[in-house]
């Protein structure tokens, strides 16, 4: 079941970019959870197109119907369904695609004997992880009741690079700046050259990626699995989930090669308050798949827009002979921005299941 994640905060999600509306389902919502809808609505509006000269021109509002699970402001305790109606599609853009596939367009051909949708790439579009947004932000306003907060920022485009978290940065102050900021980054002096560089390739009919940075807080130590369902496999089969992730790297990564034993192990202390902390966190946060008590650390690889303009060798699936595609319509010079709320919403997916399957909360 491709569309189902979680053992015990479970969602399904359904719909297609062009659809008549997308949604999701979400089973294991603790009853009687005060849900604020503005706060709902401010992270759908995060991911939403249209937002700036930086995104596709398409707009929509990302208004969310709670269709079940919600009374009197509260959740019931039985499944919540939501949905969010698509109001502004240019399916003719896309009528070239059938015979002249790009990206996903091959693969979900092959996947669903050519049935699959290829308006604006259908269910693999990235418009369908509104879904996970809402989800998302319902696990973190849980999350952040227990004192586990999450951040992200853009650490790079192209080679223009931010700096790093630390676990100072990861405060709600700070986290409300991020939400805020179009382009949300630690050194705001990179912001003007970021625009530049992405006005730039927009206009060479071209498109972006980079990488982005997560960080969570306040997790105890022991929550995970060894092996099959550890920390970090659990987050990255989520994070795989999200359309252009193509990398993810914990703590130090793939640096992590280039050290000894020595250097590589976060050496531990008691600090002043008698809790037990490491004096690095090269391991992310996890060992043996387990959380140490440290800030969960990783990065996320995302892929240039695949959608663009300039003309790309294809192949014309009627005449069966090699093509040129030209992309038209309305797309991302890059997605970056906008896959930083969804990164932060699959986390807290992640994190507040493995919270429930740990039972280290009283919810």
């Amino acid at each position: 079941m491709a569309a189902n994640f979680g053992k015990n905060y479970k969602i399904s999600i359904f719909g297609e970019s062009h659809g008549n509306a997308l949604g999701v389902n979400i089973d294991g919502i603790p009853a009687g959870t005060e849900l604020n809808l503005e706060f709902l609505s401010q992270e759908m509006r995060r991911r939403a197109p249209g937002r700036s000269k930086l995104t596709t021109p398409r707009v929509e509002k990302d208004e969310f119907e709670i269709l079940s699970g919600f009374f009197d402001g509260k959740t019931t305790g039985t499944p919540l369904a939501m949905i969010i109606r698509n109001s502004n599609q240019r399916s003719k853009d896309y009528s070239e695609l059938k015979r002249k596939p790009r990206h996903a367009d091959w693969s979900g051909f092959n996947r669903y004997n050519g049935f699959n949708d290829i308006r604006g790439s259908g269910h693999f579009s990235g418009r369908i992880t509104a879904s996970l947004v809402f989800a998302g932000a319902i696990a973190k306003q849980i999350l952040k009741s227990q004192g586990i907060l999450i951040a992200a920022h853009i650490k790079s485009v192209k080679d223009i690079e931010d700096r790093d978290f630390v676990e100072s940065d990861i405060t709600e102050k700070n986290i409300n700046k991020l939400r805020n900021m179009t382009l949300p980054v630690l050194n705001e002096e990179i912001v003007e050259k970021i625009e530049k560089v992405v006005e730039k390739t927009r206009e060479e009919k071209n498109s972006l990626g980079g990488i982005v940075e997560l960080m969570v807080t306040g997790l105890p130590a022991g929550i995970g699995d060894p092996y099959f369902e550890s920390m970090e496999s659990e987050l990255s089969r989520m994070i795989f989930s999200v359309p252009a992730t193509k990398g993810i790297e914990f703590g130090a990564g793939f640096g992590i090669t280039e050290m000894t034993g020595y250097e590589a192990n976060d050496e531990m202390y008691f600090d002043e308050n008698g809790e037990i902390k490491s004096f690095t966190n090269n391991n992310g946060g996890i060992i043996g798949g387990i959380t140490t008590g440290m800030p969960i650390s990783f990065k996320v690889a995302i892929k240039p827009t695949a959608s663009i303009e300039k003309a790309q060798k294809t192949v014309n699936l009627e005449t069966k002979k090699n093509d040129i595609l030209e992309v038209h319509g309305r797309h991302d010079p890059i997605i970056v921005p906008r896959a930083v709320p969804v990164l932060e919403a699959a986390t807290a997916i992640v994190i507040l299941d493995r919270v429930l399957e740990a039972k280290k909360y009283q919810l």
